[in-house]
């Protein structure tokens, strides 16, 4: 009734060859994951800090920075300065939605330095932009 496959399959590789792609364990790809976040998420704070210096965001700075490194086995991050014409309220709101990825990457990999460090920024971020919060909570009502 049916016609038997006469290939081989293309997702089997024969025993002693090596595969023609290399393979990551979930932890490694998990890694990766979590450090572009936490990357991206330092340069929307380098802009911040460019548009508005601030003690608390030259820590968190360092303390991203120094994450992004471990998780990239100690290669420094790029850094950013500000972007022309863009507003601290929208870098607040990217650094706030960053930082979400960056804690459900960190849970899932249950990277607790990672997690109570994005969690930070989330709350930070919210903080720093209270009204934008009201608008949000009076349309859901």
């Amino acid at each position: 009734m049916y016609e038997p496959i006469r290939t081989k399959s293309v997702h089997t590789t024969m025993a002693g060859t090596t595969p023609d792609f290399p393979h990551r364990s979930r932890e490694e790809e998990l890694d990766i994951q979590l450090a572009g976040h936490l990357a991206a998420l330092l340069a929307v704070t380098d802009e911040l800090r460019a548009l508005a210096p601030s003690a608390d965001l030259d820590a968190a700075a360092e303390r991203l920075a120094g994450q992004v490194a471990r998780l990239r086995g100690g290669r420094a991050p790029a850094r950013s300065s500000a972007a022309p014409g863009t507003g601290t309220r929208a870098l607040h709101r990217r650094a706030h939605a960053l930082a979400g990825r960056a804690l459900v990457v960190a849970a899932s990999r249950a990277d607790t330095a990672a997690a109570i460090l994005a969690a930070e920024r989330m709350d930070a971020h919210a903080a720093a932009a209270p009204e934008e919060r009201q608008e949000l909570s009076g349309a859901a009502r």
